[in-house]
């Protein structure tokens, strides 16, 4: 197969070869790096090519195979991992001055996971200051953007990894999502993001460590998903990522769900809550009419689909100050006080403020309300459908804009979809569901009830297999396709060995 071939299967087409030994592991890491060199200078998407160890692990795997042992059900497959989880001897910077030269000495237990199952790590992708913003850019490295149209941000956190998927660099990723940040890029880059149950996927070092002030934040809003072309894929990757670990208190028990055929079968006769605006939010006109448009798929595979309000106050202000309650505030507010001038202004500001007592509690009761609020909800319904933003891809350089469908709105608005999930800790996904008549995605947002990750992969499915997009590639890859161009390190990237 050439690099084009290759650069298009899914990571369960690369998988299968692999083990049948049809396709070397080789061939397809160098296929994605050969991707990554033609593509890269211009979008940004990794901050840290392992290009050395990456060919060194494939030539492994191709022995093993060759020894005709079992190397697992990631076989070979390339694996793109965000630059806020960590990977021993490879640096992992957070996007942020106060970490430019940390270098982990040890994995994340998702890394660990997917390195035992076979995968490939190419490296480290693009992120905001310590993902406290949900966009790609940060004061350390060049600025992520869309593969759709390069003048418009890609979303975050985990924005590299929506562009490393979206093009091809990578048939698979691993984002996290405190607010959305696995949805908000799969949305904007037109790919799928999954995000399980709170505690489906254990956290650590990220999230859990106290030694490191931005890293160790989010712990109760904070999850780890998959970032793929197709929903097989993720149910791929979670079933390698998800199941308890004792480094991480709030996991959960595994078994409740079988990854292996969770997205089989139709959804004949489901429950469907669907709004557009959830009753107070600001939506861009072209994103309703694409979404609304593609939640008819639904009804015609035999779901029962209701226009609902759920009735809850905007959530905005209470999901901020959650996040600033399981923020090492001391630790940060001694990084601002070494590194300020070169952090991130919106991160300056957030930590610098005298939050008190009362703020904080009063937003810890705030989302009890709109946990109970939500299952409420949920009890008449199996899926709750949304758009997964407000608005098409932006400017590049904004935090969000501040002015949807001709209303005043905060730069955080846009989220309004995907943050008060974090704050349930329902599962959910953001799937391709269509285009503006600019050209750029717009996603679509399934949430499932508590401890529903199969409901949501099986939906997601149903709708894939209704409405395919994986053969949507932006023109970007098109043009590049096939085309050689002289080797040499990719503007903007460290590369290791």
């Amino acid at each position: 197969m050439d690099v084009t071939q290759l650069c298009s299967l899914p990571a369960t087409d690369l998988s299968r070869l692999v083990r049948a030994g049809e396709v070397s592991p080789v061939e397809v890491v160098d296929a994605a790096l050969q991707r990554v060199e033609q593509l890269d200078p211009q979008l940004h998407a990794f901050v840290e090519l392992t290009a050395d160890r990456a060919r060194k692990r494939a030539r492994e795997i191709a022995d093993a195979v060759a020894r005709g042992e079992d190397v697992g059900p990631l076989a070979g497959v390339p694996v793109a991992v965000k630059d806020l989880i960590a990977t021993a001897g490879i640096p992992t910077r957070s996007g942020s001055p106060a970490y430019r030269d940390f270098v982990p000495d040890e994995d994340d237990v998702v890394v660990e996971r997917i390195v035992a199952a076979g995968a490939v790590v190419l490296g480290k992708t693009t992120v905001p200051e310590f993902g406290y913003s949900a966009v790609g850019h940060n004061p350390v490295s060049p600025t992520a953007r869309n593969p759709w149209n390069p003048a418009l941000t890609p979303g975050g956190s985990s924005a590299g990894s929506g562009i490393a998927v979206a093009t091809g660099m990578s048939p698979v990723a691993l984002g996290s999502d405190g607010g959305g940040s696995v949805r908000i890029p799969a949305a904007h880059c037109g790919v799928y993001g999954f995000k399980g149950s709170m505690g489906r996927v254990p956290l650590y070092p990220g999230c859990r460590d106290e030694r490191y002030p931005g890293m160790s934040g989010w712990e109760s809003l904070e999850c780890i998903g998959p970032m793929t072309r197709t929903v097989d894929d993720a149910a791929l990757m979670m079933s390698v990522l998800a199941g308890p670990d004792p480094r991480d208190r709030h996991s959960i028990p595994a078994g409740d769900v079988d990854w292996s055929t969770a997205t089989a079968g139709d959804v004949r006769g489901m429950r469907i809550a669907f709004s557009t605006d959830l009753g107070y939010v600001a939506v861009d006109a072209a994103v309703r009419q694409v979404v609304t448009q593609a939640v008819q798929a639904f009804r015609e595979l035999g779901c029962v689909v209701e226009e609902v309000d759920p009735g809850w106050p905007d959530p905005q202000d209470t999901f901020w100050r959650l996040v600033v309650a399981d923020t090492d505030l001391t630790g940060m507010r001694e990084l601002v006080e070494r590194y300020g001038s070169e952090m991130s202004p919106h991160l300056v500001d957030l930590c610098s403020r005298r939050w008190t007592g009362e703020q904080l509690t009063d937003a810890v009761m705030a989302r009890k309300a709109v946990a109970n609020r939500m299952w409420r909800l949920m009890a008449g319904y199996d899926l709750l459908v949304t758009p997964t933003l407000t608005v098409p891809p932006f400017a590049l350089g904004m935090q969000g804009p501040e002015e949807v469908d001709g209303r005043i709105v905060g730069s955080s608005a846009w989220l309004s979809f995907t943050q008060p999930i974090n704050m349930t800790g329902q599962p959910a996904a953001s799937c391709p569901a269509g285009m503006t008549a600019d050209g750029l995605p717009v996603g679509l947002h399934i949430v499932g009830r508590h401890l529903d990750d199969a409901a949501v992969l099986r939906a997601s499915a149903a709708f894939e297999r209704a409405r395919p997009w994986a053969d949507r590639w932006p023109a970007v890859v098109q043009e590049q396709a096939g085309v050689q161009e002289q080797a040499g390190e990719p503007a903007g990237i460290g590369v290791m060995s």
